[in-house]
């Protein structure tokens, strides 16, 4: 599996699927989601929400709208108190990527999850979501996992976890 880690915008990318850091009532407000649904469509949210509510941790799948991607994969990172932590960044990392699995998803990007509204640290969720991630290099898919990071303070701070959590990654598209 290739692992890559660009600074863009989510919502731009070319991608079978990509990961919105969701609460487990799949209402798409700010952040993240908030984008995706400003750009995709409220059909995206009114899919998810008919799939929720979720245990906190688990992933569900939706179409993507008007997005480039084909799918948007809804982690929930946090219940509707926003509050996030390590297991939650964990469960929610682990079972997306179990989507793309299961859906034999090429290519999947991930936000730095539980980072914006959750107020979770970068560098440690870059450590948790590799650690996370590469436990699914085994597998047939998805052949390519593209962290994306809005901004370039975040993209350092997300970078340096990476880095001491180990991983090799590839920088820019």
């Amino acid at each position: 599996m290739k692992i890559r880690l660009i600074k863009g915008d989510i919502t731009e990318l070319d991608v079978d699927a990509i990961v919105n850091a969701a609460n487990n009532r799949l209402i798409m407000g700010g952040g993240v989601a908030g984008a995706i649904r400003r750009k995709g469509g409220r059909e995206i949210e009114k899919e998810a929400m008919e799939k929720g509510p979720i245990e906190i941790g688990e992933a569900v799948v939706t179409g993507a709208g008007k997005l480039k991607a084909k799918y948007v994969i809804h982690g929930a990172t946090m219940g509707m108190d926003f509050r996030t932590d390590e297991d939650k960044i964990r469960k929610a990392t682990r079972n997306a990527m179990k989507r793309a699995v299961e859906m034999k998803m090429k290519s999947v990007a991930f936000p730095a999850l539980g980072t914006g509204v959750g107020g979770f640290p970068y560098q440690r969720a870059a450590e948790i979501m590799y650690e996370e991630v590469s436990k699914f290099n085994d597998q047939e898919y998805p052949e390519e996992v593209i962290f994306v990071l809005y901004d370039q303070a975040a993209y350092k701070e997300f970078k340096k976890g990476l880095l001491k959590a180990g991983a090799e990654f590839e920088e820019g598209l």
